[in-house]
Parts: C-alpha cells; sequence; structure tokens
C-alpha cells in the first residue's frame, strides 16, 4: 500500500508540473482561464492546461491501480516490505567508524596511485627523453 502512495504522489507532482509548464509554453492558449471560471476548493483558474494535468492524474492514478491491483506484483511488493521490516540498521557510532576507515583507504589509495604515477612519469620522462 505505501508503495501506491508514494508513486500517487510522484504522478501528482508530474501532473502539477505539466500544469506548470502547459501553462508557461502556452499561456494564451492552455494557460488563459475558461470564461473566469474558479475552481473553488483549489482556488484556481479553470483553463485547459488544468483539465489536462487533472485528466492526467486521473488516468495515471487509475492505471497504477490497475498495475499494483495484479496478484503478483501485490505479493512482490507485501514480500519486500517484510523484508525491509527485518533490516537493521548500523547505530550511528558504527556508521560513524565505517565512514573514517573508508575516507582513510581512500586518502591512503589516493596518496600511493599519485606517487605511482609521479614516479612512473618521471622515470618514463629519464628514458625517453634522457634528462630529468
Amino acid at each position: 500500500m505505501a508503495a501506491f502512495w508514494l508513486l500517487a504522489v510522484l504522478i501528482f507532482y508530474g501532473c502539477t508540473s505539466l500544469r506548470r509548464e502547459l501553462s508557461a509554453f502556452f499561456p494564451d492558449s492552455l494557460g488563459k482561464a475558461i470564461n473566469d471560471l474558479r475552481v473553488p476548493v483549489l482556488a484556481m483558474d479553470l483553463s485547459p492546461a488544468l483539465i489536462i494535468s487533472a485528466l492526467t492524474l486521473g488516468a495515471g492514478i487509475w492505471l497504477l491501480h490497475r498495475i499494483l491491483d495484479q496478484p503478483a506484483k501485490a505479493d512482490l511488493l507485501i514480500e519486500t516490505e517484510a523484508e525491509l521490516k527485518k533490516v537493521t540498521w548500523p547505530s550511528m557510532n558504527d556508521a560513524v567508524h565505517g565512514s573514517v576507515v573508508v575516507i582513510v583507504t581512500v586518502l591512503f589509495l589516493m596518496a600511493y596511485l599519485a606517487g605511482a604515477d609521479w614516479f612512473i612519469g618521471n622515470f618514463a620522462r629519464l628514458i625517453l627523453l634522457g634528462r630529468s
């Protein structure tokens, strides 16, 4: 159920962006209010861009419901959610220690590779050009 609502929020965000873009790109045709009508609950002008985005939102939610309502996908999402509830997250102390180990390792490798690059570059210059 959480997957449905998360995806529904993403579809809603996409549709609000669609309305904004349609109103910006076509202000005289799609962004213009129809006979100065307003949608009372939303306090927005009723425009073709709003109608298109509302229809897109409705179709998107309906398709999302149809896709997620299939038993195989629904079972997979339920099992995934159950497995995620079993995950044990590291403590803050473990996360800090792990991060320090990674940073020190990266710095060591960076210094090693920089030194090897400098040494090999000078050695190649000495051999190829005969000077240092």
